[in-house]
């Protein structure tokens, strides 16, 4: 049995942006074969649970270093555990939500972000009816509060899930409060500085995909043109350095997310970006 070829020592390995979305893949296949006791797994199993190749698997994770052993396949808990340090969630996360409406409150009782290492720490509104009341173990806060305590509760990463009118307001109250990373449930672009990082989930957006793509497959049952888009070529503008660099994962030394220029359709701005 011989060990997959390891990269050039010492060597940091820039990692694209649709393998690191992969990753995530992986590292949920992962958690559930290990919730079944499984201690092997190989790269055909792991890839056709993950709905990807083997082949771009494997590539993937070589982007790792050396991870499995031809022939037996990979370990779950060494591999599990090396994507966590490529994310940067070894070190684990402290989540704040602002917005405890309908949504708000799914995303607090979502019991799936303190298996994968983020820890909700706090939650705030500005209704009054919220602030006071309690939500899986947390007392709401108000709004006010919310730069304060994001230094207080050392938090890591910022959740907005308020209302469009007041997304810009909360989010600077997050980066005055040490937060350097937001994930906002809002199509509003936020102004915030570019050290911060930004990912938008438009659940409008995402629904109008699967629209298009609805309506692409009648077309193609009933055998008439399916709906196409056309883009016009795009210009090639000089970049400056500052948006071609890569971003680091997480703070700490590892892996390299490549920085290149987001698609048209992207939902997120410094260095991260939706990937199919």
């Amino acid at each position: 049995m011989t060990e997959e070829r390891p990269s050039p020592s010492g060597v940091e390995r820039v990692i694209p942006q649709a393998t690191v979305t992969r990753l995530a893949t992986y590292l949920r296949v992962l958690s559930i074969l290990a919730d079944e006791g499984v201690l092997i797994v190989s790269s055909e199993e792991l890839a056709t649970a993950a709905g990807v190749g083997s082949a771009k698997l494997r590539k993937d994770l070589s982007f790792l270093g050396p991870n499995g052993v031809r022939g037996v396949g990979y370990d779950v808990a060494r591999l599990r555990a090396k994507i966590d340090s490529a994310l940067g969630l070894d070190r684990g996360h402290r989540v704040v939500l602002a917005g405890v409406g309908n949504l708000g409150q799914a995303l607090a009782g979502y019991g799936g972000f303190a298996r994968r290492g983020f820890a909700m720490v706090g939650l705030f509104d500005r209704d009054p009816a919220r602030v006071g009341t309690e939500t899986e173990g947390l007392t709401v806060r108000h709004i006010d509060d919310l730069e304060k305590a994001c230094r207080e509760l050392e938090a890591t990463i910022g959740v907005i899930a308020t209302p469009d009118d007041a997304v810009q307001s909360v989010a600077e109250k997050l980066v005055a409060g040490g937060v350097e990373s937001i994930l906002s449930f809002s199509p509003m672009v936020l102004d915030v500085p570019e050290r911060v990082e930004v990912r938008r989930v438009d659940l409008a957006v995402e629904m109008q995909v699967l629209s298009f793509n609805s309506s692409r497959n009648l077309a193609e049952q009933v055998g008439v043109p399916a709906p196409t888009i056309v883009t016009a070529p795009r210009p090639q503008p000089v970049t400056p350095p500052a948006l071609t660099s890569t971003a680091r994962l997480g703070r700490s030394h590892g892996p390299r997310i490549a920085g290149n220029p987001s698609p048209v359709n992207s939902s997120t701005r410094n260095g991260s970006v939706i990937a199919p």
